[in-house]
């Protein structure tokens, strides 16, 4: 009994270990922004789209340790508005990892911009460039736009850990 416990103890930390030089961060679903409309809820800075969105689908996923990450989304399309159903005039989206949350140590890292198709589908594989070791309440967004005219549509959500 005792030697199944330390094989087990070893087991458990290598796997908590390898977990923590390897982290890996991963958003299980992509959801559209359904504040409503005219109204701003903003994250880490950056407001909300004009009107609410909608998605059937998508992933996100970033590496802490080597700043690679990965999205898709499905059906990224507006829900109200002339353009219900569509993308409207977006036709590009970034993903974006915010650290820290909330607090003064608040880090954003953004991807290259990927084309969103005329059904609301997107993807990215690349790099957020180098990013911290902890990353402290982590949030992704979707965003559109650049500059002073940024936006996020969509946000990650059922967010799981480990090494990847």
């Amino acid at each position: 009994m005792k030697k199944v416990c330390s094989t087990l103890f070893l087991v458990l930390f290598a796997s908590a270990s390898f977990a923590q030089s390897n982290p890996a961060l991963r958003w299980q679903k992509i959801n559209g922004n359904i504040t409503a409309p005219g109204v701003d809820n903003p994250v880490a800075g950056i407001s909300t789209g004009g009107v609410p969105w909608t998605t059937t689908g998508g992933t996100a996923t970033v590496n802490l340790s080597t700043g690679a990450a990965t999205f898709q989304v499905q059906g990224l399309v507006l829900n109200g508005s002339n353009f219900s159903g569509t993308p409207g005039p977006v036709k590009s989206v970034m993903g974006v990892l915010v650290c820290n949350v909330g607090t003064n140590a608040q880090t954003t890292f953004s991807s290259q911009s990927s084309p969103l198709s005329a059904q609301g589908d997107a993807q990215f594989s690349g790099s957020l460039g180098s990013l911290p070791a902890s990353c402290a309440t982590p949030v992704f967004l979707l965003v559109s736009g650049s500059g002073a005219s940024v936006r996020w549509i969509a946000t990650g959500a059922v967010l799981t850990t480990g090494a990847n």
